[in-house]
């Protein structure tokens, strides 16, 4: 993700139709991902996908194995001039849908909340009850987002990065602001404990979970998650579904096979003390997030089969 590094202002247009939560489709693989068990897909901004269902991964090839789209935005909540796009795409959504409910190709359509950290709370008081509640909050967003679009994945992603952008270039997570918009930093608050941090995300995932029946996951990197929570025991996460963003490259070319791409060109590193090999990995944006653009979109490895 890390949407906002990009000189891109459209804004999507809403998808419709109810959430559902269906089972996953015991679809094949595809001709373009190996091994069994993975899928291609794309996720925010939109991507040209061409020709005619069921649908192809593009540039690459493969069955269209998923679509992963911003629910919603801290900073649009706060009606921030910056920093407030919704990166979804209702075309790569309805593709995605229609490639799993009529074709049984990969997981159709999924969501993230792109959270704001505890300094970007409008009540902010550097306490963890009251990051708990910021947290519960955006859960409760998220959740009223969802039913305007066509949910079929049964994971809500937690969007946890820090993406240089105003108007806070750590969405909140490090330092506390005088107010959301303002990208001022308060006096003597550029540092968050991790333990209040942690409040946050505990109260976000406590919310979802209570109040729907999707799971949780995040969506971050190794590098992002230990400046936000350290590496003391506020970082661990085992039973949290994950998706990472590292490594990423600009050549589609050496899309991945599993965890690792092509050409000895780097594995997916997972974070919060899982690697690969957990049940928890379940994605990977392998290409065009953040600066190492590729031309086209952001590209996913999605491991359906650990969510079948």
């Amino acid at each position: 993700m890390r949407k906002g590094l990009r000189a891109l202002s459209l804004l999507m247009g809403t998808a419709t139709a109810a959430a559902l939560m269906i089972p996953l489709a015991a679809g094949t693989a595809s001709a373009g991902d190996s091994p069994v068990g993975f899928y291609y897909g794309t996720d925010s901004w939109p991507v040209t996908v061409t020709g005619s269902a069921p649908y192809h991964e593009p540039v690459i090839g493969g069955g269209y194995g998923g679509y992963i789209g911003m629910a919603g935005n801290w900073a649009r909540t706060q009606g921030c001039r910056t920093g407030s796009f919704l990166a979804f795409s209702a075309a790569n959504s309805a593709q995605a849908n229609l490639n799993y409910t009529k074709y049984r190709i990969g997981i159709g359509t999924g969501v993230y909340w792109y959270m704001g950290g505890p300094g970007v709370d409008p009540h902010w008081n550097g306490t963890a009850a009251e990051a708990a509640r910021w947290g519960a909050q955006q859960a409760a967003w998220a959740l009223a987002a969802i039913q305007k679009l066509h949910v079929t994945y049964p994971v809500v992603w937690a969007d946890i990065e820090m993406p240089q952008i105003a108007p806070a270039p750590d969405n909140g997570w490090n330092a506390a602001y005088t107010s959301p918009c303002s990208g001022v930093v308060r006096a003597g608050h550029a540092h968050t404990p991790a333990s209040v941090d942690r409040a946050e995300f505990n109260a976000f995932a406590a919310y979802i979970t209570g109040h729907s029946r999707y799971h949780v996951g995040v969506y971050s990197s190794a590098q992002v998650w230990t400046t936000i929570f350290g590496t003391g025991t506020a970082s661990l996460i085992p039973n949290t579904y994950e998706w990472t963003y590292w490594p990423e490259t600009s050549r589609l070319s050496n899309a991945p096979v599993g965890w690792c791409l092509r050409g000895g060109a780097g594995c997916a590193q997972f974070f919060g003390g899982q690697t690969s090999a957990s049940k928890y990995a379940l994605m990977w944006q392998w290409s065009g997030g953040g600066g190492i653009t590729n031309g086209v979109g952001d590209f996913d490895q999605i491991d359906f089969a650990r969510m079948r």
